[in-house]
């Protein structure tokens, strides 16, 4: 459950990230390869790190791509805002997610010692 919370969370973050290349180049002046660099090269980084949840090491990742996301507030000011939003709902679905498998492991393990119980 922790995973596919996590993934879905760095996708939908993929999609801000990403469209705020256009941002940077139009309103911030900023280069367009640069631009390119921050906006899409953050966006291929939550869709990587999305597909490599499956090792406990890409949560650490995760959790440095929200960290990215508020630093580019530096360039774009409405994305501290939005970094606020998507680290508040990373660290939920990340601590959330954990609580729910954890639930699970002991539903189920109650389950199958009353199953053995039979």
């Amino acid at each position: 459950m922790q995973r596919r919370l996590c993934a879905t969370i760095l996708l939908l973050e993929m999609i801000v990230l990403g469209l705020t290349t256009p941002v940077l180049v139009s309103v911030n002046h900023v280069g367009t390869g640069p631009a390119l660099g921050i906006g899409l090269g953050l966006a291929g980084a939550c869709l990587v790190v999305s597909g490599l949840l499956r090792f406990r090491w890409a949560y650490v990742l995760g959790w440095a791509i929200q960290v990215a996301a508020l630093a580019l507030g530096i360039e774009v000011g409405v994305m501290v805002l939005l970094g606020i939003v998507f680290l508040a709902l990373w660290a939920t679905a990340y601590l959330l997610g954990a609580r729910i498998e954890r639930e699970r492991a002991a539903w189920e393990a109650a389950a199958a010692q009353q199953e053995e119980r039979r």
